[in-house]
């Protein structure tokens, strides 16, 4: 099911709203977890019984670890379990396909496989678990020991398919006991139209663009359009993902929950260390504090700070897609991570300010094509004709998708992720009574117009569903 869908807009969310509000406050964890089941099942269908048996898994390893002095083969074998999950449905295929290859050079039979279809989230709830075990371990949280508790945190709906990837510790106060002011709600209703809003009438007119420049052929393709094509995928994938997570938080707030923040205006930044303090704020904080810090982080010496770099990104490629694109992608970003620490990044700071952020945004467009290309075969020739420097006409494709919504979603698209910070600084200052004279009406028009375009649209789900 869809946040972006009439099911979900007009039947399931009213209906569990009210639903919840005249529940008894003893019974509104429940409703939300069988609600959040029945909201994967909706979509997912016989993998719900996969959310429901990491569920018990993780309760009873939680048990296990909270016993006194409890043994580090515990916590292996708990993250193990979690992780042979996401390497059966996730990475599965993607290993024998490699593996198949090398048995044909070698003369050697196959393999055979079906394909294992990917359970929607599952890389997200299956972080979730595992920091719950490690912090277990760690004595930072105490376990759980009410099912309904430990199931509602890793199944819960709002942030259940893309994140963010919230941490038990940061929610558990509002697991056990929380109001929802009508502050609260009204802010939540507010962050969840906001960030439809991204979805409907920025993401979606830009992706129809990009799907059709990179569908073209790779010779019909000129070098400014493919720098507009990519150029006009990096605002979607913003839009798209943190419009999803500005729903997710929006829900969340329904229900009394507030999850952290997952975006900080990442294309404003003037390096990739700093990109990465902005982009996907939960993923990238989930790598530092379970993997990167306890391989020694920048602790030990150079050699062995690049290798955990190297090593880090590597996965957090792989986490994004059973792909060699997503690895190369990793490995990319890992790359010019460690050059910046090498000396790169004090020559960046000497620059002016302009030349910093085209870096980045040069860096963060290069890289996007890997994150978009089908295969690695793709991202090659798409590359090339980004380099090619060869300029002709517009394809004709690319010239009938140009409609003015198009051009309303890249130029608001642009201004939102450069300045918004700008424009609420300046509304705050300015403006103290814009919220009841025009930023009512403003969100009223938002949702109404994302409404007509969720009429009229197909299936258009979040990009973040297939990670």
């Amino acid at each position: 099911m869809l946040f972006s869908s009439t099911i979900f807009l007009f039947y399931f969310l009213p209906i569990l709203i009210g639903l919840y509000f005249v529940a008894p406050k003893i019974l509104k964890n429940t409703l939300l977890l069988i609600a959040s089941l029945l909201f994967y099942a909706w979509g997912e269908g016989i993998y719900v019984v996969l959310m429901l048996a990491s569920i018990v898994l993780n309760y009873l390893f939680g048990i296990w670890l909270s016993k006194p002095n409890p043994k580090k083969w515990v916590l292996f074998i708990g993250v193990s379990a979690n992780l042979s999950i996401l390497l059966v449905y996730k990475y599965a295929n993607f290993l024998v396909a490699n593996f198949n290859q090398l048995l044909n050079y070698a003369d050697l039979p196959l393999l055979l496989l079906k394909p294992i279809s990917l359970p929607l989230g599952i890389s997200f709830f299956t972080f979730q678990a595992i920091s719950y075990l490690i912090d277990i371990h760690r004595k930072e949280i105490a376990v759980e020991r009410n099912p309904i508790h430990l199931g509602l945190y890793i199944a819960m709906f709002p942030q259940l398919i893309a994140g963010p990837i919230v941490r038990f510790k940061t929610v558990l106060a509002d697991i056990k006991s929380r109001v929802v002011s009508a502050e609260l709600f009204l802010s939540g209703v507010n962050r969840f139209i906001i960030g439809l809003a991204k979805k409907m009438l920025i993401a979606n007119p830009l992706g129809a663009v990009v799907d059709i420049i990179f569908e073209l052929p790779p010779e019909s393709v000129p070098t400014h359009v493919a720098w507009f094509g990519i150029a006009c995928y990096a605002l979607q994938i913003f839009f798209d993902f943190s419009g999803y997570s500005d729903m997710a938080i929006g829900l969340g707030r329904m229900f009394g929950f507030r999850f952290l923040e997952n975006f900080n205006y990442p294309y404003i930044a003037r390096s990739l260390q700093d990109f990465w303090r902005r982009w996907h704020i939960s993923l990238s904080s989930w790598f530092r504090d379970y993997l990167y810090i306890p391989m020694g982080g920048n602790r030990k010496s150079p050699l062995r700070t690049y290798l955990n770099l190297s090593v880090v990104f590597l996965l957090c490629g792989l986490w994004h897609g059973a792909s060699w694109n997503f690895v190369v992608w990793g490995l990319f970003h890992g790359s010019l991570l460690i050059l910046e620490r090498q000396g790169l990044e004090n020559l960046l700071r000497r620059l002016w300010l302009p030349l910093q952020h085209a870096y980045l945004v040069f860096i963060i467009l290069v890289s996007w094509v890997f994150f978009r290309s089908s295969d690695l075969s793709a991202a090659k020739d798409y590359l090339t004709r980004m380099f090619t420097m060869e300029f002709g006409a517009l394809p004709f494709e690319v010239i009938d998708a140009m409609n003015v919504q198009v051009y309303l979603a890249l130029i608001v698209g642009l201004i939102l992720c450069c300045q918004m910070r700008s424009i609420n600084t300046y509304c705050r200052t300015n403006f103290p009574r814009i919220s009841s004279s025009i930023y009512i009406p403003m969100i009223a028009g938002l949702f109404y117009l994302s409404a007509t375009q969720l009429a009229v649209s197909t299936h258009n789900p979040f990009i973040y569903f297939r990670f």
